[in-house]
């Protein structure tokens, strides 16, 4: 399946091209510990013991630590949806190999769909669907989160799992107010640069824009374009603390990147945030 059927500029088609080729052991080799595959980054405590496994299994002790801390970030997403039953509907906005909403599905009973731009991605997510027995109600869609094609007021909940940073934000929430219900719950977990630091993003933060091909935005542009389209922040919680244990571990593992550097400078000197915001549809 091509990506080009969901990508409506010349940037975009880069983003897609990008995620069809991508095949990262941070990825994959994670998603392989128990077939939840997650595209985003970890919170909370590390068990620092993983590090001192004998050579033989210091690896996979590593690689499934960094799962769990991945797996425990998207379980607190899904504690801010609200009360979510078996016959709503939940949208992952920019859903990657599909993991949030997997999760979601297993444990609301509810249907859930995602969007990527990525053919390969939207395969992927189908085909680990099936493999879990739950594609009747989990369905992957390879269109564009700016023009997702549902009904007005389809979803009771709608969530970016750090996928915010490729698109307009003005443009994104007004499409995610149309879809949603009234009343109905927006989350979204990103990196964000602090704009009380400076203007423009840091010399960190744009070596991460430059990795990813993504432009982050500012702190202050996510509640000025919730506010202007209808939705109301009601829970902000920074997690920045909780997710820099997560980037030292990554820092020490064999499927290290080369931008755990960037991330670990850009948080500790408070030129970057990693936050969680959740919104209501009013």
């Amino acid at each position: 399946m091509g990506s080009q059927s969901a990508v409506t500029s010349r940037y975009q088609e880069s983003v897609a091209d990008y995620w069809d080729k991508e095949k990262n052991p941070v990825n994959l080799r994670l998603g392989d510990v128990d077939g939840i595959y997650h595209h985003h980054y970890g919170i909370g405590e590390v068990d620092w013991s993983v590090l001192d496994t004998p050579e033989a299994g210091r690896e996979s002790r590593v690689i499934a630590e960094m799962h769990r801390l991945e797996t425990a970030q998207a379980d607190f997403l899904l504690d801010q949806l609200g009360p979510i039953t078996a016959e709503h509907r939940l949208l992952d906005a920019g859903s990657g190999r599909g993991g949030t909403s997997l999760m979601a599905a297993l444990r609301f009973g509810c249907r859930a769909d995602g969007l990527s731009i990525s053919g390969k991605q939207v395969d992927f997510a189908n085909n680990r669907a099936e493999q879990m027995g739950v594609s009747d109600r989990v369905r992957y869609h390879l269109r564009n989160m700016l023009d997702n094609g549902f009904d007005d007021g389809t979803f009771q909940a709608i969530w970016n799992n750090e996928s915010t940073m490729y698109v307009d934000l003005d443009t994104l929430f007004a499409e995610h107010a149309r879809a949603l219900a009234p009343g109905g719950r927006y989350v979204t977990i990103t990196g964000c640069f602090n704009d009380a630091y400076g203007r423009l993003p840091s010399r960190s933060v744009s070596q991460i824009n430059a990795h990813y091909i993504c432009d982050i935005h500012p702190r202050s542009g996510y509640f000025s374009a919730m506010v202007a389209n209808g939705l109301v922040p009601i829970s902000v919680v920074d997690l920045t603390a909780a997710t820099i244990p997560y980037w030292e571990l990554r820092a020490q593992s064999n499927v290290a990147t080369g931008i755990e550097e960037a991330f670990l400078t850009a948080y500790k000197e408070g030129s970057f945030h990693y936050l969680m915001i959740a919104a209501d549809k009013v």
